[in-house]
């Protein structure tokens, strides 16, 4: 069966001043896929997802998200959106209750629904008894929980995920992947981006590299495995961007840290 496409990117450019951000960046992706969305820092990843979110514009070449030119479509493909940042900001003073049930409604969840939905996700998630609770006194792998969920809730068809298990225990991170692979059986579209090689390695279906503001690898870790010497895909990203300096910074590092 042919999969359906679901975003476009042709020939995406951003700048900022003189300094080129984006340089091109062709993409297709379709449904049930989840992206391994990576890159060294300042590559380009947040800002290509911040594009297709509204939240950068002035931008060059073509988005289309769900068929539809972002640039015409209005805010409404909004709601078929879920997004976690890397850092995010709540409001405090909430509870977990109070800020589900808001996020819930702003994406046009009745308050019953809404209040049912973040309940049960909350108690799946085992964060259950602090529902009730201000926001205030959640720890770091409770805030990412409440974050996760209320980039869920409303049943959204394409889900961006920056570093989405910082925080999250052991457990809890398997749970999350569980997730993630079912939402993606369902036919949502997840773009991953993180850091940690070794989880993106596992649970994504394609994988991509950004390196200098343009796409370095595309393909599944078995395809970037064939077209490359090394073996993780730790290896492959540091041959791909073309750093090879960790062991010796990390000598030189204990040295300075060892000087007496």
């Amino acid at each position: 069966m042919e999969q359906q496409e679901i975003l476009t990117i042709t020939n995406l450019t951003k700048s900022y001043g003189n300094k080129n951000v984006l340089n091109g960046i062709d993409l297709h992706v379709s449904r049930g896929e989840i992206i391994g969305y990576i890159g060294p820092n300042g590559a380009g990843k947040s800002t290509t997802v911040k594009i297709i979110l509204g939240i950068e514009g002035e931008y060059g070449g073509e988005i289309k998200l769900f068929g539809e030119d972002i640039r015409q479509s209005g805010a409404t493909y909004k709601q078929r959106i879920g997004y976690v940042p890397e850092i995010a900001d709540v409001y405090d003073n909430l509870t977990g209750y109070e800020y589900l049930t808001f996020i819930g409604q702003l994406y046009g969840l009745t308050l019953d629904l809404a209040t049912h939905k973040s309940q049960t996700l909350m108690e799946l998630f085992g964060v259950g008894e602090a529902y009730h609770a201000r926001i205030s006194s959640y720890s770091k792998g409770m805030r990412q929980k409440l974050l996760i969920i209320s980039s869920l809730l409303h049943n959204p068809d394409i889900v961006f995920l920056d570093e989405p298990i910082n925080g999250l225990d052991a457990n809890s991170v398997m749970v999350f992947k569980e997730i993630l692979l079912q939402l993606a059986a369902q036919g949502k579209t997840i773009f991953y981006s993180s850091h940690i090689m070794d989880v993106v390695e596992k649970i994504s279906s394609r994988i991509i590299l950004l390196h200098d503001g343009k796409v370095a690898a595309d393909g599944t870790f078995e395809q970037l495995q064939k077209d490359n010497t090394e073996g993780t895909l730790e290896r492959i990203f540091n041959q791909l961007t073309g750093f090879d300096r960790h062991q010796e910074i990390g000598e030189q590092f204990v040295t300075i840290v060892q000087e007496v």
